[in-house]
């Protein structure tokens, strides 16, 4: 389980999630979190056509990570505190080009992910 507590998951975001008018909207509240960075994997940017998403985050392009297993590559991001209802929340807020995935980051904790959707490596 990626429980940080009895009550805490732990959400790793490189993108939307981090901006706090998107966390405002999708979970009613500013999220606590760390920098933290996921190894082997790039990040790309996928064009959005959710308006909801778009609307909530005010871009079309979001960035999208994807495995490439090489452990060069690092994405910088924050591993955010959430609660299991916040992770149904995200998960609503991603749009069906993107799949959450357990990894673990830099620091060693355990966290969900979203990745892009067609990159079984994950």
């Amino acid at each position: 389980m990626l429980e940080s507590s009895a009550t805490e998951i732990c959400l790793f975001s490189y993108g939307t999630l981090q901006s706090e008018s998107v966390q405002r909207v999708t979970f009613g509240r500013l999220l606590q979190g760390e920098p933290d960075e996921l190894h082997g994997y790039q990040c790309t940017l996928l064009e959005i056509r959710d308006a909801q998403v778009i609307a909530t985050s005010g871009i079309t392009n979001h960035p999208v990570v994807h495995h490439t297993g090489d452990p060069t590559h690092a994405v910088k991001g924050a591993a955010l505190r959430i609660t299991q209802d916040e992770l149904a929340q995200a998960d609503a807020y991603e749009v069906d080009d993107y799949r959450r995935v357990d990894v673990t980051l830099a620091s060693g904790r355990r966290a969900w992910v979203y990745v892009r959707a067609d990159n079984d490596d994950a």
